[in-house]
């Protein structure tokens, strides 16, 4: 997603952050990672369609600032987070 600031957007970053982090809780978000340089936004979220996956992102007191959303079906998630910690013998 790519977004643009202003000072209302700003006002509305802490009840957005809210929403992200109880779906964070629930285990519906993945990732979130926000670049200020590109002002672009990635989530990695489960969910059965695109459909929920927007219905979800529209909840989002920051949602009419998002002009390009790009909603991808991921095949494949693989990193360090993913996998069990590596064992380390005492």
């Amino acid at each position: 997603m790519h977004f643009e600031m202003d000072d209302e957007f700003m006002s509305l970053v802490p009840s957005h952050r809210v929403y992200v982090n109880s779906l964070i809780e629930k285990g519906i978000v993945d990732q979130y990672v926000v670049s200020m340089e590109t002002q672009r936004l990635w989530i990695t979220m489960g969910a059965e369609s695109k459909q929920e996956v927007s219905q979800r992102l529209k909840k989002s007191p920051i949602y009419k600032y998002w002009d390009a959303i790009e909603i991808d079906e991921l095949f494949v998630i693989d990193g360090q987070h993913y996998r069990l910690p590596a064992l380390q013998m005492n």
